[in-house]
């Protein structure tokens, strides 16, 4: 009777020892999934929230693409950021005080059902005979005051779900689910606008907001502490107080802000897609940064054994300006995608450590407000970022705008890590927040 190869053999000390490396490297970078097997209401939300982003990156995609269509201007591509900030700045402090002051699960309830009334009046202009151009700006300002109210009531909400030491892997499965989004909603948005119209992907988003608002009937009430005051100016100034006190939220802040003001092109991807080949490309444009985040987010594991987290983020925007920069350079599709998928990479694992430092740092009577403070921080870059590069695209050219973008945020970066020494040496096992989970 003949022998097997050694290869093939379970009981081969070589194969074992292959076996056991394979297992161990998996063991390290796989995603950690003990919150959604542990906590209903968190698996409930992630769900929701999952389905309910993919439509909505369908209209990410498609709004500024109608925007360029209408105007033919990467100006006014870039001006709905401007449009989106300024509801942004008024409405994320009052939504951070309102979270630390009602049921963050109705507050967050009622906001979902909003912004789908929003989305309904995007996919009426959209079925018009001739869309008005004004009418984009008019919505998406509505939608994004809807999110600077919702965001902290959600942010603040989901470490009430969890366990302290599952705050990490709760940061990393909730960038996968945006991840996810990112890379398929804009893939198939694109496709949807170049083959059957703007209006199909407005009506999907629309569809989707079903399964968030489902999830949230079913979950839990998240009340808020029990001495909570009502929301006032004196009540968020102990938000921007208490942040300004922690020089390591400030490094998370500054640092987000530096690198998305400078290295977000987004607004100039209508152009990019022009010279790419069209609709099609649009969304593979937008697609490659999620893509990148996705890998990274599924491979994230390890993320849960380091503690240095202020280095972690100061290295991770450092390659995100580094690839927008090559991003610039490309000309070849396929090689510009590379590139931002390397920068989404980068930007989800500054976003994974940038959560936990929050999380661990931050006591539950003041999330509300200092998620506000947050959204801020992580919105008005890309919003800015996306008028500055709209704006040096149109005086000095796309490629310019990219490149000088992606080196100026390395630089800004690096003034900032090295402006908050705190910052750059914190170090998550002195800086655990109490448990705050649900039973």
């Amino acid at each position: 009777m003949s022998t097997p190869p050694a290869s093939e053999t379970d009981s081969s000390p070589t194969a074992n020892k292959a076996g056991n490396g394979v297992r161990g490297l998996l063991s390290v970078v796989a995603l950690d999934l003990r919150p959604l097997r542990r906590r209903r209401d968190f698996r409930l939300l992630f769900i929701g929230k999952t389905v309910s982003f993919l439509g909505s990156m369908m209209t990410y995609v498609a709004l500024p693409y109608q925007t360029y269509q209408l105007s033919h201007s990467t100006l006014a591509v870039g001006l709905l950021g401007l449009t989106e900030l300024i509801p942004l700045l008024l409405f994320a402090f009052l939504g951070g005080a309102l979270a630390d002051a009602v049921d963050r699960k109705w507050l967050v309830r009622l906001t979902e059902l909003l912004t789908a009334v929003a989305t309904l009046a995007l996919l009426g202009n959209a079925l018009l005979p001739h869309p008005t151009l004004w009418a984009l700006y008019v919505i998406s300002a509505c939608m994004a005051g809807l999110d600077a109210l919702q965001r902290p009531s959600l942010d603040a909400m989901t470490p009430r779900l969890v366990e302290r030491d599952e705050l990490t892997a709760t940061t990393a499965l909730t960038s996968v689910s945006y991840g996810l989004g990112m890379v398929v909603g804009p893939a198939v948005g694109g496709v949807l606008i170049a083959t059957v119209g703007l209006p199909i992907a407005y009506g999907i988003d629309l569809l989707s907001f079903g399964a968030t608002l489902t999830a949230l009937t079913l979950m839990r009430a998240v009340p808020p502490p029990p001495d909570a005051e009502r929301p006032s100016l004196r009540r968020i100034g102990e938000g921007i107080r208490y942040a300004r006190s922690r020089p390591e939220l400030i490094g998370t802040y500054v640092v987000d802000m530096a690198a998305m003001f400078f290295g977000m092109p987004t607004a100039l991807f209508p152009a990019l897609a022009a010279h790419f080949g069209g609709a099609g490309a649009l969304g593979w444009l937008y697609a490659a940064p999620a893509a990148g985040s996705l890998v990274a987010g599924v491979t994230s594991g390890w993320c849960g054994h380091v503690h240095r987290h202020g280095r972690a983020i100061i290295v991770a925007a450092m390659v995100w300006g580094a690839a927008i920069a090559c991003f610039g350079l490309a000309d070849w599709l396929p090689l510009a995608l590379l590139f931002l998928a390397i920068a989404g990479a980068g930007d989800e694992i500054s976003g994974i450590f940038r959560g936990t430092v929050w999380n661990q740092t931050i006591p539950d009577a003041l999330r509300g407000r200092l998620a506000g403070i947050e959204l801020l921080s992580y919105s008005s870059g890309p919003s800015l970022g996306n008028v500055e590069s709209g704006g040096v695209a149109s005086l000095f050219g796309v490629r310019a705008s990219v490149v000088s973008g992606g080196v100026l945020c390395m630089v800004g970066v690096a003034i900032v890590a090295a402006a908050l020494p705190a910052f750059r040496a914190y170090d998550g096992r002195a800086h655990l927040a109490p448990a705050v989970a649900e039973s």
